[in-house]
């Protein structure tokens, strides 16, 4: 259909130009007009789109919220819809994210139409939920990283607290860790504290938490168990990596780890300094071991 929007005769045109993607669609929301731009966006060829429903190109969930959302505006009084974030879906299934901005129209024969304008700002999404992940994790292992593990750790002893149940720490080391580094390389060094930490992660329980604190450093928060059962959690991890070779060089690790349990009205640091303690003295006494501080 040509979309007659006098006196601007050379509306289509513009359209059909733009680099940004442009459709127009009815009062029903079925595609009257879309843009090569707009097409190569969503990876349909134009008489794909035409007369089918705009909501084929969003997540199924969402098509009733959108449906609603597009009667509202062509029976409403405003004649331009506020700039939105959607996701979307292209012909491939694959999500994709845009900003949208409509406008109502009229055509030559005063019917109303909706024309909406999308960019493309996939990459830009996916480059802000890396930097978000990335502000609370580990970039090399995926786990926390030291200063979203510490926050953990000041809320778990608040929620300790609160409802009167255990907490238990431990920090954990991996022993002579630089001696993979010098006798394999950095690259290598890197696997290994990746199938370390997805190794520690499948070990521990699901509301355990795992925390890369640095380098081959990493602390254990155990919820809800006491000194006694939190040593025998980690003994299990200890045993496990003992027995597991890692990367693929099948190299054989260990670790000392140090345990230690909340107590009284006890700081996050204080807590960590008694776990280091124990740390230390399982190094002094031959490492590969798990030592509480009891």
């Amino acid at each position: 259909m040509t979309l007659t929007l006098a006196p601007f005769d050379n509306t289509e045109k513009v359209i059909q130009a733009a680099p940004i993607g442009i459709c127009v669609t009815d009062a029903e929301g079925r595609f009257e007009m879309v843009n090569p731009a707009y097409c190569e966006f969503y990876g349909y060829r134009e008489e794909e789109l035409l007369g089918q429903p705009f909501t084929m190109v969003v997540p199924e969930a969402n098509r009733p919220l959108l449906d609603e959302l597009h009667a509202r505006f062509i029976e409403g009084d405003s004649d331009m819809e506020a700039t939105q974030e959607w996701e979307v879906q292209g012909r491939d299934g694959e999500p994709r994210n845009i900003l949208a901005k409509a406008a109502r129209i009229l055509d030559g024969q005063g019917h109303a139409k909706k024309v909406t304008f999308v960019l493309d700002i996939t990459e830009r999404k996916r480059l802000e939920e890396r930097l978000e992940f990335l502000a609370h994790h580990d970039e090399l292992t995926g786990l926390l990283n030291r200063r979203a593990g510490l926050g953990l750790l000041e809320q778990e002893i608040l929620r300790s607290r609160r409802y009167d149940t255990p907490l238990c720490v431990a920090t954990c080391d991996l022993d002579h860790f630089k001696r993979v580094n010098d006798r394999h390389g950095h690259a290598v060094g890197d696997s290994v504290l990746r199938d370390v930490a997805h190794l520690m992660k499948d070990a521990m329980r699901q509301h355990d938490r795992v925390i890369r604190l640095g380098g081959e450093e990493f602390l254990i928060l155990l919820p809800g168990v006491v000194r006694e059962g939190a040593c025998r959690a980690v003994e299990r991890l200890r045993q496990r990596l003992e027995t597991t070779p890692v990367a693929d060089e099948g190299l054989s690790l260990t670790l000392s780890a140090g345990v230690a349990e909340l107590q009284g009205d006890e700081a996050a640091d204080a807590l960590m300094e008694r776990a280091d303690r124990a740390l230390y003295r399982a190094k002094d006494q031959g490492r590969n071991r798990v030592q509480d501080t009891a």
